[in-house]
């Protein structure tokens, strides 16, 4: 038994299959239709009527012997006589009815009793040919989610919005002026009113279908309904006349903020995703045509079931007579051997047939044609030229293979479902979709709420995988750090002018893109542009041309396997006039030659390497005007002998190489305003004297080396102010500590000292910071008290019994400025311990008060990361 569901089912999905069928499989089916029809009323006539009667002939030499009594011959009746009564045969019923299913099967022909079984066998062989391409495994699927896609590309209102969008913009372009002058006046209120309410269309019969052409004739009727049909045929068939003068940068603005109907944020998204599921079939389809060669082979079994049916039922037909002669071998039971038999349906029977035979026929016919279609045309590609002549949509697609010939069959049933579906192939439908979900999802209202302060106080707003750029984002025109992150079409546009304010722009793994206009903007404001990369191909050329910019920084791999030997070229750096900091973090083989373009201009270079070799540097010689210079990680083993060179050097950082000697400071005594000196994370084993020719050197940094002892050169650099020494391998501070009077930072940690000199307490008065954790102090110096102005004292991982009370001197530690073991504490007199806790907890709350603002930017970061959050959601 079939439930009511499970007949509906099928209906539905033979409905659904129509659209698959074109006019002759149509025909076809009708035909096969007719088929069974013919068969079964044959069969049932033999099942019900069919038989033969059967007389015997009267033979003297063949039905009677001689010893039988002949009866009388008369040929006709006699006048004297009466009337004829027949001739006499001398059998009763029973054996003429034996005799009839005798010669029933053994002189009526096969064909002429099983011929209408036969029939229907084949017309239900053909049905079933018919059909198999849509049950075929391999077939069915796709099929299935052909026509699923197909409808919802029907039923969606962005479709109808595409199409109407279209339809007036064709209209708008095809009108000459005086006829659109003379239609301006007659837009009635009502009706833009109308226009502008949302559309509801989900069907495939609404009128926004019409071609393209076809609008402007239909443009004066509107329906007189107020259903949302009718307000979508009426927004499908106005046109509506342009502004005469419009600004430049109006073409960016969405379809959803102009005046028209909108899409709901459900409706967006059901469009977003039918557009990927569109992406996607196409992308399964278009790799095989196994739908094309199923439908071929169909229709070659079809011809060829045509051509051996009518091979053997039309040569049959002909035998099919009404009066057969019969020899049933039964003398001995009715004393007769010839009998004359006539069947009965033979007539009908033969009418029948020939009808049967008349559909094949025609149906072969159909057949043919088919693969005269099928070879003739390219049906495994599919254009959307026609759709390009009348300028309903320009950038289609051509297909290929499975999907080409979906299309094509489509094409048969109605040409206007190709063109729904191409609203979902179409980039520039799904680029205006985008933007109008970009505009209802990131308004400016909520681009504000995101705005944070850098650690400048500039105000700076962060976009994390967003698919483009809200253009609401333009109108922040108090902005004036804009970082972009994971976006895949960040397109700067001419409406960046409105964002008077923005002096740096930040581009992680961004494609960005920019108008001619936009440049402009940014060649006189942009100051300071980060790009993070992974080739250097991905390097956008426009960046060369933002004459104003002031800091470049790149970040990515510079240089790829084939170019080892002869480095990464950068593009060239001749209209960057104002560049003062360039820095590069990858993997750069040499100095770019093309620095020399602004080596009057550049003032600070950083060069990051990652670990990768530094082959070349020689130039840096070109770079006379440099006045601060970062290699790290450039596997360095030697100072470089360009630095000498660089006479105008302030900052030398080569941190994080593998120097293992630094005797060529000595060439370093010409670099006369070097100040800071960073050589932290070597593997330098003994500082040698010539350091004391760094005469104007402030800052010293030998951080994590292999040093063992200071020489007394050292110690000679009056001006220095910070001297960094944490993990060395130190087991003295030198006395002569003392001479650098103007010390205000040492750092001592993790080295192997037992005791400080007394000189460094006496003498170091203006020292601020003093770190000697994790060293093997037993005591500290009572002169400690003598530093007033120390207000970070680090004294943790040591072996001390005890603190001095001369720390109560050091009104710098209050507030936590003192950082040491608690149990020490219980060491001092409790006035100064309650005294430094008492001022701990006021400097813990006061630290708390001062940071309450910044934890008030708190919920707008929580802000910024639910939309990163929302945004690789949706991109999933």
């Amino acid at each position: 038994m079939f439930t009511l569901s499970e007949l509906w089912s099928v209906s539905e999905r033979q409905g659904r299959y129509k659209l698959l069928k074109p006019w002759w499989e149509v025909f076809m089916d009708y035909l096969v239709l007719l088929m069974l029809m013919v068969s079964i009323l044959a069969g049932t006539l033999l099942l019900s009527r069919d038989g033969i009667v059967c007389v015997p002939i009267q033979s003297l030499s063949s039905n009677y012997s001689a010893d039988s009594p002949i009866p009388p011959f008369t040929s006709g009746p006699t006048p004297a006589e009466g009337p004829a009564k027949g001739r006499r045969t001398n059998l009763d019923f029973q054996q003429y009815v034996y005799i009839s299913q005798v010669c029933y099967h053994e002189a009526l022909p096969w064909f002429s009793r099983f011929l209408p079984y036969v029939t229907l066998l084949q017309s239900l062989l053909l049905l079933a040919s018919g059909c198999f391409w849509f049950h075929f495994p391999l077939t069915s699927a796709r099929i299935e989610h052909f026509l699923a896609i197909l409808a919802k590309c029907c039923e969606s209102p962005w479709t109808s919005r595409a199409l109407s969008r279209t339809a007036k913009l064709d209209s708008a372009h095809s009108r000459p002026p005086e006829e659109e002058q003379a239609v301006k006046p007659q837009v009635h209120p009502v009706l833009t009113s109308i226009t502008r309410q949302s559309s509801l269309d989900s069907g495939t019969d609404s009128p926004l279908l019409v071609r393209a052409g076809s609008i402007s004739n239909t443009a004066a009727q509107a329906s007189p309904c107020p259903s949302s049909l009718s307000r979508c045929s009426t927004l499908s068939s106005l046109t509506f006349p342009e502004p005469a003068s419009l600004p430049k940068a109006a073409p960016v603005v969405p379809e959803g903020s102009r005046p028209g109907p909108t899409l709901d944020r459900s409706d967006g998204e059901q469009a977003r995703a039918l557009f990927e599921r569109v992406r996607r079939f196409r992308a399964h389809c278009e790799s095989s045509d196994i739908i094309y060669k199923v439908y071929t082979a169909q229709t070659v079994f079809k011809v060829l079931k045509f051509a051996v049916i009518v091979s053997y039922t039309a040569p049959l037909l002909g035998s099919i007579s009404f009066s057969h002669i019969c020899q049933p071998h039964s003398h001995a039971l009715t004393g007769y051997q010839v009998f004359q038999c006539s069947h009965s349906l033979a007539s009908v029977l033969r009418k029948l047939m020939q009808a049967y035979v008349s559909l094949v026929v025609l149906y072969g016919l159909l057949g043919i044609y088919t693969l005269f279609w099928i070879f003739h045309k390219s049906l495994r590609q599919y254009s959307f030229q026609h759709l390009r002549e009348v300028g309903s949509i320009l950038d289609a697609p051509d297909l290929s293979n499975d999907l080409a010939f979906l299309l094509h069959m489509t094409d048969q049933y109605d040409p206007l479902l190709a063109q729904r579906l191409s609203v979902f192939l179409s980039p520039v439908s799904e680029t205006r979709l985008m933007e109008e979900n970009l505009e209802r999802r990131w308004s400016a209202t909520r681009l504000r709420s995101m705005i944070t302060s850098d650690h400048q106080g500039r105000s700076m707003l962060q976009l994390v995988a967003v698919p483009r750029l809200p253009p609401a984002l333009f109108t922040l025109s108090q902005l004036e750090v804009l970082k972009l992150e994971l976006i895949g079409d960040a397109k700067l546009t001419a409406q960046i002018s409105n964002m008077a304010a923005l002096r740096e722009l930040h581009l992680y793994h961004c494609s960005a893109t920019v108008e001619p206009t936009a440049l402009v903007v940014l060649q006189e404001r942009l100051e300071s542009l980060h790009l993070t990369f992974t080739q250097a191909a991905e390097i956008p050329g426009w960046i060369y041309s933002l004459r104003g910019l002031q800091e470049l920084h790149l970040t990515g791999r510079l240089a790829s396997e084939a170019s080892v030997g002869r480095g990464w070229a950068l593009g060239s750096l001749r209209h960057l006039r104002h560049l003062r900091v360039l820095t590069l973090r990858g993997m750069v083989q040499r100095i770019p030659g093309e620095l020399s373009e602004i080596a009057g201009s550049l003032v600070r270079l950083e060069i990051h390497n990652e670990g990768a070799r530094l082959l070349v540097l020689t130039g840096l010689r070109r770079l006379v005007g440099l006045a601060e210079l970062e290699l790290q990680g450039c596997q360095l083993e030697r100072l470089p002998s360009a630095l000498l060179a660089l006479t105008g050097l302030r900052s030398l950082d080569l941190q994080h190489n593998c120097l293992r000697t630094l005797e060529e400071l000595l060439g370093l005594q010409h670099l006369r305003r070097l100040s800071c000196l960073r050589l932290a994370h070597n593997r330098v084993l003994a500082l040698p004297s010539s350091v004391g020719v760094l005469r104007a050197l402030e800052l010293l940094d030998l951080a994590h080396n292999q040093l063992q002892s200071l020489p007394p050169a050292l110690f000679t650099l009056h001006r220095l102010r910070r001297l960094l020494l944490a993990g060395n391998l130190l087991e003295e501070l030198p006395a002569e500590v003392g001479a650098l009077t103007l010390l205000t930072e040492l750092d001592l940690s993790g080295n192997r000292l037992e005791s400080l000199p007394k000189e460094l307490f006496t003498n170091c008065v203006e020292l601020r910071a003093l770190n000697v954790a994790n060293n093997s102090l037993g005591s500290l110096h009572p002169g400690l008290g003598c530093l007033r102005h120390l207000s970070q004292l680090d004294v943790q991982g040591n072996n001390l019994e005890e603190l001095p009370v001369e720390l109560g001197c050091c009104s710098g530690l209050r507030g936590g400025g003192l950082l040491v073991e608690s149990w020490l504490l219980h060491t001092l007199p409790c006035h100064i311990r309650d005294f430094l806790q008492q001022a701990r907890s006021q400097s813990c709350a006061s630290s708390e008060t001062n940071s309450r603002p910044n934890s008030d930017c708190f919920p707008t970061f929580s802000t910024a990361q639910w939309s990163f959050y929302t945004a690789i959601e949706s991109r999933i």
